[in-house]
């Protein structure tokens, strides 16, 4: 059975907005094999209205020579939203807000591997509320960036358990947490 797996760039502030801005002074060959060993255990990746409409502009007119994006290109992607109609990126499917819990559940119990996210802070959020979200996967860069959209803001409390940690060369931890047991 799958999870779904949530990646995001953070800084300590919590903001998750514009990691191009902030983050790729940390990256380093130590980060992408970090970045690269969690992208080979997807068989699809999930993603919310912003991101689909942000990455499948981008992404499809990349070179094959990008290994992301291959990777993000050919692997199934599923967005989740109330308002596309249309997927015009090859391999999306959309999911409904109003069917997603129970689509999401049923994905989850077809795929004998992960379900990978980047971004999507709204999802990720409705994926805790719904109990959905299996691990919480944070790269928390050294810097705090004062302004932008953090990964949680004023709402609910979602208690979470580290299930691992590692600190790179860079200074940036790569922390794992799970919901924690209720």
């Amino acid at each position: 059975m799958g999870q779904i797996v949530a990646n995001f760039f953070i800084s300590l502030d919590g903001v998750v907005e514009r990691p191009d801005q902030w983050h790729f002074p940390y990256f380093n060959d130590e980060m992408g094999e970090t970045i690269g060993a969690g992208m080979k255990t997807y068989d699809a990746f999930l993603m919310g209205r912003t991101m689909y409409d942000e990455w499948s502009q981008y992404w499809p007119q990349q070179s094959a020579d990008e290994p992301f994006a291959t990777f993000i290109n050919e692997i199934p992607k599923y967005v989740v939203s109330n308002s596309l109609t249309e997927a015009t990126w090859s391999n999306t499917t959309i999911i409904p807000g109003a069917t997603a819990a129970e689509e999401l559940r049923a994905l989850k119990s077809s795929l004998p591997r992960d379900i990978g996210m980047s971004g999507s802070t709204t999802l990720v959020r409705w994926l805790l509320a719904e109990k959905l979200l299996d691990r919480l996967e944070l790269l928390i860069h050294p810097i705090v960036v004062g302004h932008g959209e953090r990964l949680f803001t004023d709402g609910e409390t979602y208690p979470l358990t580290l299930t691992q940690q590692k600190t790179l060369k860079t200074g940036v931890l790569h922390t794992t947490y799970t919901p924690a047991a209720a």
